[in-house]
């Protein structure tokens, strides 16, 4: 290769930039009640506080103020090395995009601006989107996290004093029918100093007929405002979800459903980080879920669930912490979701409460 040629291969190298980083989070947790026969159960878990992950992203300089960038999330379990979803190696993003004075624009599988806000106002900061999602309606109102959209466009204004704007755009890719698929949103936050405030709303629509419902119909609309003061060392912080599931059909049981048979559901959420030292804080929380079951015949429309949490974390670095977290999880008129991971998957029979303790490590590269 001539000199000029290796002059300009480094000249792209130092305009380029690639990190890999990742999270291993792995914990011993008591669960009180699980299963059809309500039994204690003891486990080794992945992902309590926050989901195990590796990435790898990275960004070019392509002049004039333009950058192309891509991010590539793959979620794993560290208990048992497994993918985090079954033949799904990028499951949490896997996008390619360009960034500039206009905002940053990326395709691919990615979530929504509501994630972000509850990763801002919402108990799923403090105690992990796992940890939380029966909590907050089996996570459909999309800011505990894990909710993504393939075939998506998402577009983030850039910071204009404290403001920044997304719009969102997922592709049903449902020949003859543009409806069918369709995911949409849009969203807005302004923070400035100790002071943050954030609304989201997104749209889904049914991908193929659940008669009487059809495809193209709407399936999901749901809309969160949260926000977040710093006072000293206490963070306070609280959030409004409202979620509609306009094609859920009429429950035929009189008996307990799962909450995410309901039509609507209100989820509240507040709490507290407290930081006794710089790298010692103190957590607390509660998520109230108020929602409206729609039956055919009689029985409990109105139902909820109540979680309550408290716990510890204790950085030994700016990498590695420790923690120790208690939930309380109660329902009434419904199934217990279950407060660790995906909602009902080890949950009581019931409506039974539900305590759950978990101390872990979780290490940050």
């Amino acid at each position: 290769m001539t000199g000029m040629g290796l002059a300009a291969m480094a000249g792209v190298q130092a305009q380029s930039s690639v990190t890999v980083y990742g999270i291993i989070d792995t914990s011993l947790t008591y669960t009180s009640k699980v299963g059809a026969g309500n039994g204690s159960r003891l486990s080794i878990d992945s992902g309590d506080l926050a989901t195990s992950r590796v990435g790898f992203k990275g960004m070019e300089d392509l002049g004039g103020g333009l950058s192309a960038l891509f991010h590539l999330e793959n979620g794993f379990n560290a208990d048992n090395g497994s993918l985090g979803t079954a033949d799904t190696l990028f499951d949490r993003k896997s996008v390619v995009g360009l960034s500039g004075s206009f905002g940053t624009v990326t395709i691919g599988r990615q979530t929504d601006y509501l994630e972000d806000i509850g990763s801002r106002y919402t108990s799923a900061q403090a105690f992990g989107g796992n940890g939380v999602k029966g909590g907050h309606f089996n996570n459909l109102d999309r800011t505990a996290g894990g909710a993504r959209t393939s075939n998506s466009v998402r577009y983030d204004t850039a910071k204009l004093s404290g403001f920044t704007g997304s719009l969102f755009y997922g592709f049903g890719e449902v020949a003859g029918k543009t409806s069918a698929g369709q995911a949409f949103g849009v969203a807005a936050n302004y923070a400035a100093g100790a002071f943050g405030m954030g609304a989201g709303y997104y749209q889904s629509k049914l991908a193929a007929d659940a008669l009487p419902a059809r495809a193209g119909e709407p399936n999901l609309k749901t809309f969160t405002i949260g926000t977040s003061y710093q006072f000293g060392p206490a963070k306070l912080y609280a959030a409004w979800s409202q979620s509609r599931q306009p094609t859920a059909p009429a429950v035929s049981s009189t008996g307990l459903v799962n909450i995410t048979t309901a039509t609507k559901a209100n989820v509240f959420d507040a709490g507290v980080s407290y930081a006794v030292t710089g790298n010692f804080f103190l957590l607390g929380s509660v998520i109230l879920d108020r929602a409206d079951v729609k039956r055919v015949t009689a029985g409990k429309t109105k139902v909820s669930t109540t979680q309550l949490n408290v716990g510890v974390d204790y950085y030994l670095s700016k990498r590695t912490d420790l923690y120790a977290l208690y939930t309380h999880q109660r329902a009434n008129g419904v199934i217990n979701p279950g407060v660790v991971n995906a909602a009902y998957s080890s949950s009581p029979a019931d409506d039974s409460s539900q305590n759950v303790l978990r101390l872990g490590v979780r290490h940050k590269f």
